[in-house]
């Protein structure tokens, strides 16, 4: 219970932390061009990444693999890297709650959404073509 308790904390402390310019996207679409210092890069496939990387393959039988996990989350390597854990399901959680119907994409403020592009130069001329041609 701890570990969802833990998981659960970060995901509501994180929930809103994350305005300013965000690009939500995975390993197969990189971040191309400079996005700069004040931009945050959520990799939606980070989670599952993350728990292979700590797990490893389990094993078929339901009765080893449990041991398995659990001899994983006893351990102080996995004590370590809970928090980057629940870290990146709370980026996972953040882009569900946005309602991010696709990936890449980046998104201002919370508000407005670019999809297509890991690239926040071409993202913000779209959007501001895209305001432009709202007035």
């Amino acid at each position: 219970m701890k570990f969802s308790f833990c998981c659960l904390t970060a995901l509501f402390l994180t929930a809103g932390a994350h305005a300013g310019t965000v690009i939500y996207t995975d390993s197969a679409h990189p971040v191309t061009g400079n996005p700069g210092p004040d931009v945050t890069v959520i990799l939606l496939d980070a989670p599952d990444r993350l728990q292979a990387d700590l797990f490893g393959p389990l094993p078929a039988d339901p009765t080893q693999a449990e041991q398995q996990a659990r001899a994983v989350i006893s351990s102080p390597a996995f004590k370590h890297r809970q928090q980057d854990l629940a870290g990146t399901y709370a980026g996972l959680t953040h882009a569900w709650s946005l309602g991010l119907e696709k990936y890449p994409a980046v998104v201002f403020d919370d508000k407005w959404v670019v999809y297509g592009t890991t690239d926040v130069g071409v993202a913000t001329q779209q959007l501001n073509a895209r305001k432009e041609s709202a007035q």
